[in-house]
């Protein structure tokens, strides 16, 4: 082929590559009470549901371990040094609730962090943002493993500390 041929042959190959990626579509961004994330390891999943106007928590989501054992979430902001404080509790009592008997049912809690695809990072946002590449809970597995639900034999694995968005709720 000669080498006008083969310049012609480039230039329609590129053409076609950028009509073939114009024609796909889009992600839309996901908003982070709609956001459903994963572990490396399949252990756990995470799913972040609408606070529905609580005064306090600005998050609320569930996590998912092994399928079956629910830990409830949710993220309230600190007033001195401004941070995303997570709590996980696992079989909390309902209705009005001690601070002694949150502790109990308490298994995690610390600041969530969140990564972009760069590996910066940043603090979880409150509902209405753009949900994250990646969720950071420090010292989850730790934690889960001291907790009364492993205790139970409720957990014979625990997840990972870190967590990537895997899609978005309906």
């Amino acid at each position: 082929m000669s080498a006008r041929g083969e310049a012609w042959v480039a230039r329609t190959i590129a053409a076609l590559g950028i009509l073939a990626s114009s024609a796909a579509p889009a992600l839309a961004a996901c908003p982070m009470e709609l956001s459903v994330y994963g572990e490396r390891d399949g252990v756990a999943e995470i799913n972040f549901t609408p606070t529905l106007n609580r005064a306090v928590v600005t998050n609320t989501f569930r996590m998912l371990i092994e399928g079956d054992v629910v830990l409830d979430g949710i993220v309230m902001w600190t007033e001195a040094v401004p941070r995303p404080n997570g709590m996980l509790m696992y079989k909390c009592p309902q209705g009005d609730v001690t601070g002694a008997e949150l502790a109990i049912c308490t298994v995690w809690q610390g600041v969530i962090y969140t990564s972009d695809d760069k590996g910066n990072i940043e603090l979880l946002p409150a509902e209405g943002a753009d949900a994250p590449a990646k969720l950071i809970f420090p010292d989850l597995a730790r934690s889960l493993q001291r907790s009364a639900a492993f205790d139970a034999d409720e957990l014979s694995k625990v997840p990972w500390d870190v967590f990537a968005l895997k899609g978005c709720q309906e």
